[in-house]
């Protein structure tokens, strides 16, 4: 239930992004008609579509992505014809009078007088706008999609992506209520019913062009980037706890060490948020034999769920890392649930060279079925479970930092369960690479992905093409725009270049840029370079590239390839690969 509720609230907050501007003059269109007739219908059918269309792109293959093509090219023409027949049914029925007639008999929503809205043409208007809406995905429905790639086909996934469109359908329908009120008055006092009519009609047609062009999810995606998603964050912080016997914490107490009272033990003033849930599912157990809820019992076990291409998990690994070396003598345990996003993460070869690329020598369990995720609810990359040594969940924290938090609550519960835990300094671990934390105040680009299932802002003029290889080409991309050049085959995941010198072109702003590369199913090293602004990175190159640019993909990982050394702005990032076969799955920046 409460998963729905932030849902909902998230598509309701979608109004106040610029990702809605798009479909809001078919939504006014209907402005000044009756709400049970007309515009219920309409937002019904578009909040029912869109969660259809949703479910199956994220859950299906390429059929989908090829089904819901030829679902938005349908809608474009007949919500363009409903434009036109806005702007000028006398124009409409001279240019194309067959297809306009037919498009006015079944929308009825020409304007003409007398002409009466029914439900059915308002439910057809509203399956068009549904299948043409592609919102900004920000933290909640990122949240919502990623639920639904990894668990697969439900009736959860669809009922989460229809609250969604549910609450956006609602803030529409107070938008609209109110917007026809301002329409009725305009025409009662200025008698200017007919021009507001064509001044709509060219409006759906404008969101017509915008949406045929891919303006929607490419301009207005980087005009929302910041516009709505503090607002989506704190509304998941605030509703998204976990079940307690007491109230959830993200924080240990006072965040200072009490003196002990040597009269009685110590108490953590930490919540109980519930029982831990148990470890067994893990299909395989790395640095340690499978542990169990009774083998645990007695210590304080903290439950890193990671995977190992995250960013955001690179550069908390160190910290937890760190953790686990202070106070493993105190009856500290700490596990690491690796939990995959990508299907080269379930491959249990490529787990262990990552553990021991970061040199964790405490336990992993490799959570492949995603049976341990569903065992604690979790749904974040990566999450910190902290349990008391009575088995109990004490504390929680989603995402990186609050680690002198974390710390403490670690500390407390030590203490709490008799160990002589002094108080310390918080560690500083010595981070290196794609480890350092991020520059936060400079990150104007956010995660992007290549697959065609989560593909978002992509700059070449050729349509991504599922499954298939392709020509594609790139000029200068946008900010926070990205492209392909050569032959590629885009799957679900990651594009694939089938041809040697491919390249990727990617305008970004931040301090850091990483791309997560892997050499193919051949498994051969490919070659690769990298230009910024046209030139080799010089002092700007990240850790796995030299000054020159120069760099070998080895292994499906996460790669830094830029490191800006001097003052951080908005740069053209390329990289062109010399050999064939490499796959490319996400950039993510810091």
């Amino acid at each position: 239930m409460t998963l729905l509720i932030i849902a909902y609230l998230g598509g309701a907050l979608t109004i106040l992004s610029p990702c809605i501007l798009p479909i809001l003059p078919f939504v006014f269109a209907r402005a000044g008609q009756p709400f049970v007739r007309s515009t219920l219908p309409m937002l019904a059918g578009m909040a029912a579509t869109f969660a259809l269309v949703a479910t199956l792109a994220a859950i299906g293959g390429s059929w989908a992505i090829h089904a819901n093509e030829y679902g938005r090219l349908a809608a474009i023409v007949l919500l363009a014809v409903f434009g036109v027949s806005l702007l000028s049914p006398r124009v409409a029925s001279f240019v194309t009078r067959p297809v306009v007639d037919f498009g006015n008999r079944l929308l009825n929503a020409s304007g003409k007088p007398g002409s009466v809205p029914t439900a059915a043409s308002s439910l057809v208007l509203g399956i068009a706008t549904g299948l043409l809406w592609a919102p900004c995905a920000g933290p909640i429905l990122g949240l919502v999609l990623t639920g639904a790639a990894l668990q697969g086909a439900n009736l959860e996934t669809t009922f989460l992506l229809a609250a969604y469109a549910a609450g956006a359908a609602t803030s529409l329908a107070i938008a609209l209520i109110v917007g026809g009120k301002v329409f009725a008055r305009m025409k009662r006092s200025l008698g200017v019913s007919e021009r507001i009519r064509q001044v709509l009609g060219a409006a759906v047609l404008a969101g017509v062009a915008v949406i045929a062009l891919g303006l929607d999810t490419g301009l207005l995606a980087r005009l929302s980037y910041t516009s709505t998603a503090s607002f989506e964050q704190a509304v998941l912080d605030r509703l998204h706890a976990k079940p307690a016997t007491g109230s959830p914490s993200e924080i240990a107490g006072s965040g200072m060490m009490v003196a002990a009272d040597t009269a009685r033990p110590f108490r953590s003033t930490l919540a109980v948020e519930g029982r831990a849930p148990s470890l067994d599912g893990a299909v395989e157990w790395l640095n340690s034999a499978p542990l169990t809820t009774e083998q645990l019992r007695g210590k304080v076990v903290l439950v890193d769920f990671w995977t190992y291409s995250c960013i955001n998990c690179i550069r908390t690994v160190p910290y937890v890392r760190a953790w686990a070396e202070k106070y493993k003598d105190q009856g500290l345990v700490v596990i690491g649930v690796h939990a995959p996003e990508f299907a080269f993460e379930k491959k249990i070869d490529n787990v262990k060279k990552a553990v021991g690329d970061f040199k964790i020598g405490y336990p992993v369990a490799i959570d492949n079925d995603y049976k341990i995720w569903r065992a604690f609810e979790n749904s974040y990359w990566p999450a910190h479970y902290l349990i008391d040594a009575k088995g109990q969940i004490r504390y929680h924290h989603f995402g990186e930092g609050n680690y002198r938090q974390s710390e403490q609550a670690i500390q407390d519960l030590l203490r709490e369960a008799g160990s002589e835990t002094a108080a310390t300094a918080p560690v500083v671990p010595d981070a290196k690479g794609a480890e350092i934390s991020p520059d936060l105040s400079n990150v104007r680009s956010g995660e992007t992905y290549l697959g065609y299932k989560r593909a978002t802002n992509f700059a070449s003029p050729e349509t991504l093409r599922a499954d298939a290889a392709r020509d594609y080409s790139v000029e200068e991309p946008s900010l926070n725009e990205w492209g392909l050049s050569g032959t590629w085959t885009v799957g679900a995941e990651q594009a694939t270049l089938s041809q040697p010198d491919g390249s990727i072109a990617y305008r970004f702003s931040a301090r850091d840029l990483h791309l997560v590369l892997g050499p193919g199913a051949a498994g051969k090293p490919v070659r690769f370079q990298v230009r910024i602004d046209g030139k080799a990175p010089g002092t700007d190159h990240g850790a796995d590239i030299d000054a020159d640019g120069n760099g070998t993909v080895t292994a499906t990982r996460l790669y830094q390839l830029v490191r800006q050394a001097g003052d951080v702005e908005a740069r053209n990032f390329e990289i062109r690969f010399l050999d064939p076969g490499v796959e490319a799955y996400a950039f993510t920046f810091g």
